[in-house]
């Protein structure tokens, strides 16, 4: 996902790049910076999100805003409706959210609750305004809560002693956790995201007869990233 991540954003700087030099040499007269031109750093991420982010419910609601914002900016719109959709819009994704949850349920709390019922300590790993890196090999790897402010933590099981099914609980705010899986375990996510989201080749693997590794990811303008 990240090789797409990094062809649409190409494709964007390209785009961009040759209309500022027709523009320059005067075969186009294409205005870059019309009413609610800031909009599209809201639009242009969300939209690249929806083809590379685990979330895209995330990436739905930032378009929607995004594009909103960018009617009200043109006159389209008015932004006092803004703020009568916004809490309506808020509870109805909570809802969803909840239905979704309910239907298909959350392993990885199953995966904690089994820990708290086993007295088993759950491991942390959190990074405020720096790095941190956890790394299992040679230890028994359960689950552990991974937390990532304005900062990156890289949590390496690659080398781990996994003997059944684990959890991870990871949060990203304005920052970025790394989470590197041995190629012998399944990976499934349950993300709830806003201008962020999981990313990586092993999100979403199965194979039969294996251990799974839960995460539950939460990100606001941050990301998680499984290798």
């Amino acid at each position: 996902m990240k090789k797409v991540s990094n062809i649409l954003w190409g494709i964007v700087f390209v785009a961009a790049g040759v209309i500022l030099a027709l523009n320059a040499i005067g075969i186009t007269r294409i205005d870059l910076f019309f009413d609610g031109w800031w909009t599209l750093f809201i639009i242009v991420p969300c939209a690249v999100g929806l083809f590379t982010d685990y979330d895209k419910g995330g990436n739905l609601i930032g378009i929607c805003i995004g594009v909103f914002l960018l009617l009200c900016c043109q006159g389209i719109l008015h932004f006092d409706l803004l703020w009568k959709l916004l809490i309506p819009a808020i509870i109805v994704t909570v809802g969803v959210k909840l239905i979704l949850g309910g239907i298909w349920g959350n392993r990885c709390e199953q995966v904690y609750a089994r820990l708290r019922e086993n007295n088993a300590s759950i491991p942390s790993g959190a990074a405020v305004f720096s790095g941190s890196t956890l790394d299992y090999t040679g230890e028994v790897f359960e689950g552990a809560q991974l937390d990532a402010v304005f900062g990156g933590v890289k949590c390496d099981l690659r080398g781990a002693l996994i003997h059944g099914d684990c959890a991870i609980h990871a949060s990203s705010i304005f920052g970025g956790i790394d989470i590197y899986v041995p190629e012998n375990l399944n990976v499934k996510v349950n993300s709830n995201s806003i201008f962020g989201g999981v990313s990586g080749k092993a999100r979403g693997r199965y194979m039969e007869n294996q251990n799974t590794l839960y995460v539950n990811a939460t990100c606001l303008f941050g990301g998680v990233e499984i290798k």
